[in-house]
């Protein structure tokens, strides 16, 4: 029930007549903080450069894991010269371009190893991603909120990546990626939920991009790292990128404030005034709008982790928009984690390779930034992912390495896209009692996804088919799931389960 008494004193300070009083967390947020407050902004950017080190983590086994250059010792030794790898040549006939320490491969004589084991770690990551998915989903929901989701997260992601520096043997180094992957499992959802939860509708689909900008930054970031730390050791390159990682997550103790709307849709209405008002404090010193009632309906039926998770499944119409999402996302995730591994057989530089990928996904967080809230949501999901799977396949049906170059990075852009619109689609999609842990489970399916990509990769250097037709079949096909999902675009997002269903009921009777 909605306490009648005012929650804080109506304030007009040019003594003009009265507005209306909020009613809605989004109307609190526009009316009472601002629409353009600096610190409001400033937490929601810092919120977000929480995917720098995100994106770094998951893509640094492409450097730290490959297998070196080598070359022959012997002048007149053609069985060496005629080999495609080292495996099996004598000692001695052959030489490892860079220092032993350059790679687990090389460090750990891992070159005649089959591509289970030499795929181990990057496979433990992104197994313990989805482990970690499914077990801290629903955390940020119930009992620890956003902010603390998101500072545990960040702290056990930057943790295991410096214990990965002293990992005696490759056994070792897995569990350690295994345990990175739990940790990182829930930061980029934390940090997309509660970047766009402290700031009011005006600046939600911005905020939004900002993240997937910083994602962006992180992986551009990697190789040229990489490139700095080539011919030293492979340990070197977690040092670089696990430090301030560490260090960003102190810092989101004392900077950032936990989500006001979390914090009334739980029940505590005084700490989500506490921090609106020092949010609002420093814009000015002014108050734009008071209120004396803030109309909010409480959730208290989430008192356990796995509470969001059932009424997920229980709702018909959140378990279909959960469905339909989960399995775009899966054939999103597959082009998204597998086109930067396909790059290499392509025999194109690795570093060059990787870069170019990167690249592909600054321009696609400015498309979405500048026109997301003139994107029809499902019409532009649907002409990305058909786009994306498109040009997939046409680099299985060009000879030209120029062209192929050219379609996949086509292919990789529109996947980046549909990749930023699915995870803003899915902000507006569920309400907040449940949001996080939904996004939550829709980016399991991303992962999901990338972790069959590189036993197609692998395919895929016998029969381009079974990597670039497979990649642009399933993304095509997984695509046409968004056809039945309601259209968001606009849409102010709800804070309870009961809310969304009176919107939609209230949306399909309407001519």
């Amino acid at each position: 029930m909605v306490d009648p008494a005012p929650l804080l004193p109506h304030y007009s300070p040019s003594g003009a007549a009265k507005k209306p009083p909020p009613t809605s967390v989004d109307d609190t947020l526009e009316s009472y903080v601002g629409g353009n407050c600096v610190l409001q902004l400033l937490q929601a950017f810092f919120v977000s450069f929480a995917w720098c080190f995100d994106a770094q983590q998951t893509f640094i086994n492409v450097f730290t894991d490959a297998e070196p250059a080598w070359h022959c010792t012997g002048t007149d030794d053609a069985a060496c010269a005629a080999a495609p790898s080292p495996c099996g040549l004598a000692p001695g006939s052959w030489a490892w371009d860079l220092p032993m320490h350059a790679s687990v491969v090389s460090e750990w004589s891992l070159q005649c190893s089959g591509s289970a084991v030499v795929g181990l770690p990057a496979s433990a990551y992104f197994a313990g991603c989805l482990a970690g998915g499914l077990l801290l989903a629903t955390l940020a929901d119930s009992v620890l909120g956003r902010k603390n989701m998101l500072f545990l997260s960040c702290l056990t992601m930057s943790l295991s990546a410096t214990l990965t520096v002293v990992s005696p043997n490759l056994w070792a180094y897995s569990a350690l990626r295994f345990l990175c992957g739990f940790g990182r499992a829930t930061v980029g959802t934390s940090s997309l939920v509660l970047s766009t939860e402290l700031v009011g509708k005006r600046w939600r689909e911005k905020i939004s991009i900002v993240g997937f900008v910083c994602f962006t930054m992180g992986f551009l970031s990697l190789p040229a790292m990489a490139y700095i730390n080539r011919g030293s050791s492979w340990r070197a390159l977690y040092l670089w990128t696990s430090v301030p990682s560490a260090c960003y997550s102190v810092l989101l103790v004392f900077l950032i404030k936990e989500s006001p709307r979390w914090l009334l849709v739980r029940g505590r209405r005084d700490e989500a005034i506490q921090t609106l008002k020092s949010i609002a404090s420093t814009n000015d010193g002014v108050i734009n709008s008071s209120f004396s009632k803030l109309i909010v309906a409480e959730d208290t039926g989430i008192v356990d982790i796995f509470s969001a998770m059932k009424i997920l499944l229980q709702k018909k119409w959140a378990f279909r928009r959960l469905v339909a999402t989960m399995i775009s996302g899966f054939g999103i995730g597959m082009v998204y984690y597998g086109m930067p591994l396909n790059v290499g057989n392509l025999g194109s530089n690795l570093y060059l390779s990787v870069t170019f990928n990167a690249l592909a996904e600054l321009p696609s967080s400015m498309i979405t930034l500048f026109l997301i809230g003139k994107l029809n949501r499902r019409c532009s999901m649907l002409t990305f992912t058909t786009v994306s799977g498109a040009f997939s396949v046409l680099c299985v049906l060009v000879t030209s390495k120029l062209w192929r170059m050219a379609a996949e990075v086509v292919s990789f852009f529109s996947a980046c896209t549909a990749f930023n619109v699915l995870l803003i689609y899915s902000i507006e999609l569920f309400p907040t009692c449940v949001r996080n842990s939904a996004i939550s489970m829709v980016r399991q399916a991303l992962v999901l996804g990338g972790v069959f990509a590189p036993v197609l990769v692998a395919e895929g250097r016998k029969r381009s088919f079974l990597s670039f037709g497979v990649f642009g079949f399933v993304i095509g096909c997984c695509g046409l799931f968004i056809v039945s999902l309601p259209e968001t675009r606009g849409r102010s997002i709800c804070d309870t389960m009961e809310e969304e269903e009176v919107k939609q009921n209230a949306t399909s009777v309407t001519p």
